[in-house]
């Protein structure tokens, strides 16, 4: 299986010790979203873990920890052009940059990759702007990465309650022609390749912008030094989605970045209490495990495994 280190909250800018310390345990309780006390133990081995996906919006608290981690890894961070009007808690983009470079030197460009979602327009945030920044960002990480990942903005329902506060505007196809088209300059003199995920809707082919998945066979196959063959099924945008299938041990509303287009937090209120029922030393990543939680042994995605 490919663990992912999360999509339903940031483990790597806020848990990182608490991971490090599932990985020498050997195991984590990730309880199921819609049943909090039915839990799903996964083993942390090679035998179950095929490599470990980390995507973070904060690299910086992972970096004491790249040589500890045994099992294949590969990044993804999330660099966007968001103030904190957008982005009320995340670090500045500076120090994040750095950390950016820092773990690119290290781990080499085929374990981190840049995204760039979601591009979301409004007042402040225009076409023109975008096109400013990514320039910006590309000049700035030249050398260090090589891929980034575009998005644009989906509507979630956690998404739609903020689109007030975030005076978000319409994006019309010409608005992503606009952009694309300064990208893919952009890609081209800095040495990027420029990629979407799950917007094949969209034809960009005209500025060699390609969909792709973003966990993609080939790439895992490569990292993991094996054969590996998946079930199919859907991805996690459905019909949209053609990338490998992933186990999440993340949970929601949990992640301090407040982010107002993020889709995973959907109570604010709640955020700050559920993170102080966080123990670095419980095997779950928040509170304990509990007397009516039923816990059973998760089971691999993958067929077969060939050398």
């Amino acid at each position: 299986m490919i663990l992912f280190v999360s999509g339903r909250c940031d483990i790597p800018a806020f848990y990182m010790q608490w991971f490090m310390k599932r990985l020498t345990a050997g195991f984590v309780d990730v309880r199921n979203p819609f049943n909090e006390h039915q839990i799903s133990r996964i083993l942390l081995n090679e035998d179950m873990v095929d490599c470990l996906f980390f995507c973070t919006k904060n690299p910086i608290p992972m970096l004491p920890y790249l040589d500890e981690i045994k099992l294949p890894y590969f990044v993804h961070v999330t660099v966007t052009p968001y103030h904190s009007d957008m982005e009320c808690r995340v670090p500045d983009k500076r120090t994040i940059l750095q950390a950016v470079k820092d773990m690119a030197v290290k781990l080499g460009k085929d374990r981190v990759m840049l995204r760039y979602d979601p591009i979301i327009l409004n007042d402040r945030y225009t076409v023109a702007y975008h096109q400013r920044a990514f320039h910006h960002l590309l000049q700035e990480l030249s050398g260090y990465i090589d891929t980034c990942i575009i998005s644009f903005v989906d509507l979630y329902k956690n998404t739609r309650a903020n689109q007030s506060l975030i005076r978000m505007k319409p994006i019309t196809p010409d608005d992503i022609y606009a952009l694309c088209s300064s990208f893919q300059k952009d890609a081209a003199l800095y040495g990027f390749q420029i990629q979407t995920c799950a917007e094949g809707k969209i034809d960009l082919k005209r500025y060699r912008i390609y969909d792709r998945p973003c966990v993609e066979l080939e790439a895992v196959q490569k990292l993991c030094g094996k054969n590996l063959q998946y079930r199919k099924i859907a991805g996690v945008r459905k019909q949209l989605c053609g990338c490998l299938p992933t186990v999440d041990i993340g949970d929601y509303n949990a992640c301090a970045h407040e982010c107002l287009y993020c889709y995973a937090n959907y109570n604010a209120r709640s955020i700050r209490e559920r993170m102080a029922a966080h123990d670095p030393n419980a095997s779950v990543l928040l509170g304990h495990i509990e007397a009516q939680d039923s816990i059973t042994i998760r089971k691999d995605y993958k067929k077969k495994s060939a050398v």
